[in-house]
């Protein structure tokens, strides 16, 4: 049964086929594929077949990636979750996205909360890390708000649009309690 979980002013919910508009709205869009490592999408096509590929990652237990919408509007606003699960070493990289008329509203900073919350106490992992190009300052800003600690570069990690680029990488590790 995949999880649905609630904050208040969100709902992160499963990823559905009926979501493709919304996800090929979000990643067509320059402003967020600019520092993803990923090309625009250039069809409906592609965005059902990321959706088929969230879907993909939780029936193969590699990950979770949520639908981020809004509880007022019902509107699917960005996608949030976990990749690179493993298990056996208790940890995940986070990952997530927002359309840019949603920016700025602390809905990114409400939804990294929230799955961090139940990475740590449902999942039961010891560590969430995160992969940032250094140019995101948003995206940097927001994980050392929550308390994620960077733990170094790496050089060339990722290409976009041919070029590589820097990354900051991240991570947050559960108290022991």
């Amino acid at each position: 049964m995949f999880p649905v979980l609630e904050t208040d002013r969100l709902t992160l919910r499963q990823i559905k086929d009926q979501d493709a508009e919304a996800i090929f709205a979000c990643f067509s869009n320059h402003e967020v594929t600019r520092h993803y490592g990923i090309e625009n999408m250039g069809s409906i096509e592609e965005a059902m077949s990321m959706v088929q590929s969230f879907a993909g990652l939780y029936q193969e237990k590699r990950g979770i990636r949520w639908g981020i919408e809004r509880r007022d509007t019902k509107e699917l606003i960005g996608t949030i979750g976990f990749h690179a699960l493993a298990q056996k070493h208790r940890r995940a990289e986070i990952g997530y996205e927002i359309i840019p008329a949603h920016w700025r509203n602390g809905f990114a900073s409400e939804a990294v909360s929230e799955v961090v919350s139940y990475g740590f106490a449902a999942l039961g992992l010891t560590r969430i890390g995160a992969v940032v190009f250094t140019e995101n300052e948003a995206s940097n800003r927001l994980l050392v708000k929550m308390g994620f600690q960077k733990e170094g570069i790496l050089r060339q990690y990722m290409y976009q649009n041919g070029n590589p680029y820097h990354t900051n990488v991240y991570s947050l590790l559960k108290l022991r309690g």
